[in-house]
């Protein structure tokens, strides 16, 4: 099952050994357990850090019936799950604005490819979209915002130069 998952995914296969979870934290921003729940929770505790850092979880059963994001709902996992579906399993999300069907600050600053400046926000801003429409404004600088705590302020990432390396060989 786990081959399946990885082959549909185009992800990486680690077979489970001790400390495995260990070192996929530390290598992979999203892990696909094929566990029962309870073993991932035990081996993944000691490792949490932040809901911004650690990588996203998703736990899922032997016999492809449910896909669970365990970790970093808003932060991929969701999406993962969802992927996941398509082989069958049920995607099992809990993240309130995702069961509502409404954005996320965390997912309307990436379709903006924006990074959140003041994570600490998005509570507030999440429960806020959960009741109400919440206005997405730009403000182009040179510019000083001054915010409440209730607003999440997102920055645009900035565009990397993206080279291509070709044979120097072949100067035509």
């Amino acid at each position: 099952m786990a081959t399946r998952i990885a082959e549909h995914l185009k992800a990486d296969l680690l077979l489970y050994e001790k400390g495995i979870f260990k070192k996929a934290f530390e290598n992979y921003g999203a892990i696909i357990a094929v566990f029962a729940t309870g073993i991932v929770v035990r081996d993944i505790a000691p490792l949490l850090n932040n809901k911004w850092s650690d990588p996203a979880v998703v736990v899922v059963d032997s016999n492809l019936n449910f896909a669970i994001p365990l970790l970093g709902g808003h932060h991929g996992a969701n999406e993962i799950a969802r992927k996941i579906s398509e082989l069958g399993a049920v995607p099992v999300l809990t993240t309130a604005t995702e069961v509502h069907g409404k954005p996320s600050v965390e997912g309307i600053a990436d379709r903006l490819s924006c990074e959140i400046f003041n994570k600490e926000s998005t509570v507030a801003v999440n429960c806020a979209l959960l009741d109400q429409e919440i206005e997405v404004l730009e403000v182009k600088g040179p510019r000083i915002v001054v915010v409440d705590e209730d607003v999440s302020v997102l920055v645009k990432r900035r565009q990397e130069n993206i080279g291509v390396k070709g044979d120097s060989s072949n100067n035509s």
